[in-house]
């Protein structure tokens, strides 16, 4: 019978590792991108049918729509440093939220530099200077600033065969892996333009009329 309940928990443990490589899978090597040590995610894509100067506008109110204005707390921004016909550059600030129930809050704000240019309808966009203020206390003092590079990286936040994330790391590697997706993806969709409304006439019902 031991030996039964031992194996029952040897095939626990071993579906449990086995679905954790599963769903970690996207976030081991080479999910952060570097370029001489420094962590720059990328995304190009062109637009067709429309100008150099029209595409930018896009842009600029896809930056300025970046965080939810709704939230007032301190550190939830998206700031316009430079603007051009070709080109956006802005200070973003936002909050990455691991865990919120009541009385337990885990969270960090993310500050970023994104960097859009324009040229022949095409877009290249750059998300660099990534750094986490974290375990801030009620009046927003005192956190740590850490660097995307000193923590994110494949050096700081994989085990040394690569296969696995380190905890406390691995869990801001997910967040800011799956915000990049997000984000430039949301900077796709800002061109989707909605499809026309077709409206179907109704027919009217005349009582005793019978059409040719």
């Amino acid at each position: 019978m031991k030996k039964i309940v031992l194996s029952m928990f040897m095939l626990l443990a071993l579906t449990a590792t086995a679905k954790d490589k599963t769903s970690d899978a996207k976030y081991l090597a080479g999910a952060v991108p570097e370029e001489n040590g420094t962590i720059v995610f990328r995304k190009g894509f062109s637009v067709a049918g429309k100008s150099d100067q029209e595409v930018t506008k896009v842009m600029q109110d896809f930056v300025n729509q970046l965080v939810d204005k709704s939230i007032t707390a301190p550190g939830n921004y998206a700031r316009i440093m430079e603007s051009s016909d070709n080109s956006v550059v802005a200070r973003v600030c936002e909050w990455l939220v691991f865990k919120q129930k009541p009385f337990v809050s885990d969270k960090a704000r993310m500050r970023y530099l994104i960097q859009v240019n324009t040229k022949d309808s095409r877009v290249d966009m750059s998300v660099t200077q990534i750094s986490y203020y974290y375990e801030e206390d009620q009046e927003g003092m005192n956190g740590e600033i850490i660097k995307a590079e000193e923590w994110i990286s494949d050096k700081e936040a994989l085990n040394k065969a690569k296969t696995k994330l380190y905890p406390k790391s691995g869990k801001f590697r997910r967040k800011t892996v799956d915000r990049m997706e997000n984000l430039f993806e949301a900077a796709m969709d800002a061109f989707d333009e909605p499809e026309p409304e077709v409206v179907v006439p109704v027919k009217k019902v005349r009582k005793n009329i019978v059409e040719d």
